[in-house]
């Protein structure tokens, strides 16, 4: 059975949306509406797809349910336009009816939608967006993250570059929120001399100029933070412009993970890239989802996907302390809260503004023992790392 195959399976499998069903309609209709909105078209789509596929994963494991609870999983397509996720979700709230929402992958797209359906009393768990207006003053009780808030990671390498002693530094990220946050984070933990930084278009392919301007600032080494095919695009052109032997590149999980790996090819092998998991992390939950995950996609997972797949966990601990009834939203927030699971990140916690406490680590692209590029942990870089913006927000 083809990777595409077995996704589709694993889809109609668990959810309530137009397609074929594995639970009968009285069955669905009591289950627990959840909107899972995130990109599947457009660039940026590899992102959604692993997104959900890391979400279904889990809720297929647990036979359609999510802590014991029946799930009815309603999958809708953003197109990464900002217009089209807030009309989706004001759907997904008034005609569908979902209790809890997940799934957007861009900062802009959360900016815009989060705020509305966490006032209509809809739980929102982010599995990847976290920006820093969410963790701060703009915290809200209906709003979880199951991922790291943006600068997380980005720190992480900072640390990583510093510990190297790199000392001159170009930084490059789209001009959004996320990227704003990405280098906001690096400098927080990188001390040396930034000698350029450069936005560039959220969705740019084309980086001659970006890589020309690298070559005359001549830096010890570049930090890009470039998701999805923006990433593939700058690596493999900076890898042809010759430069990657003589300027190192760095960046984080995002950049150089399984989602873009196969794409990029050699030119990304021994890049230094910050994150907060690992296929090789060494706990019985997260040897158990990557082998899970392979077998049902035919694919190694990527950051995305194992924080779909978290993000279904913390709904299920939520849902089970609520008994499935989710108009008790005391005991659904305080069930996710406690984050009562076996996280494939080994411990895990969230801080006072529902954002993880958790570990960050530097990796380094590798080829496996079957020549595929994957990452392996080369250091932990922090400890129990808590954001910076938590002690901005006031949440009771």
């Amino acid at each position: 059975m083809t990777g595409h195959k077995r996704s589709a399976r694993i889809i109609a499998a668990a959810t309530g949306i137009a397609m074929t069903m594995a639970v009968g309609a009285a069955e669905a209709a009591d289950a627990v509406k959840i909107g899972l909105l995130t990109t599947l078209s457009g660039d940026g789509a590899g992102l959604g797809v692993d997104t959900r596929d890391g979400f279904m994963l889990a809720v297929t494991e647990a036979g359609g349910m999510l802590g014991g609870v029946p799930v009815d999983v309603r999958v809708v397509d953003d197109a990464r336009k900002p217009e089209t996720a807030v009309q989706a979700a004001d759907r997904l709230v008034s005609e569908d009816k979902v209790a809890l929402m997940t799934g957007i992958v861009f900062s802009n797209l959360a900016l815009a939608v989060v705020p509305r359906v966490t006032r209509d009393d809809v739980i929102y768990v982010s599995s990847n967006a976290g920006p820093s207006q969410l963790a701060g003053a703009g915290c809200h009780p209906n709003y979880f993250n199951a991922a790291y808030q943006n600068d997380n990671l980005h720190e992480a390498t900072g640390a990583a570059v510093e510990q190297a002693g790199v000392k001159r530094m170009v930084l490059i990220a789209p001009n959004y929120p996320a990227g704003k946050d990405s280098l906001t984070g690096f400098k927080r933990y990188f001390k040396g001399e930034v000698v350029d930084e450069i936005y560039t278009k959220l969705g740019q392919l084309d980086y001659a100029a970006e890589i020309a301007k690298v070559r005359a600032d001549k830096p010890d080494g570049v930090f890009i933070f470039l998701p999805g095919g923006m990433g593939i695009n700058f690596v493999k052109q900076y890898d042809q412009a010759g430069l990657k032997g003589d300027i190192k590149l760095f960046g984080p999980a995002f950049s150089f993970d399984q989602d873009v790996l196969p794409a990029v090819g050699d030119a990304a092998l021994g890049v230094i890239n910050g994150a907060q998991w690992s296929l090789d992390l060494d706990n019985a939950a997260n040897k158990a989802f990557v082998a899970g995950f392979e077998a049902a996609y035919d694919r190694l997972p990527s950051v995305y996907a194992m924080q779909g797949y978290e993000a279904a966990h913390i709904m299920g601990a939520g849902l089970k302390a609520a008994g499935g009834d989710v108009s008790k939203l005391d005991d659904l927030r305080a069930g996710m809260r406690k984050a009562d699971f076996d996280s494939v990140r080994g411990e895990f916690r969230f801080g006072t503004n529902q954002h993880p406490v958790q570990d960050l680590y530097a990796r380094e692209v590798v080829k496996d023992d079957k020549g595929r590029l994957v990452n392996r942990i080369v250091s932990k870089v922090f400890d129990d790392h808590v954001d910076a913006y938590a002690a901005d927000c006031k949440m009771n």
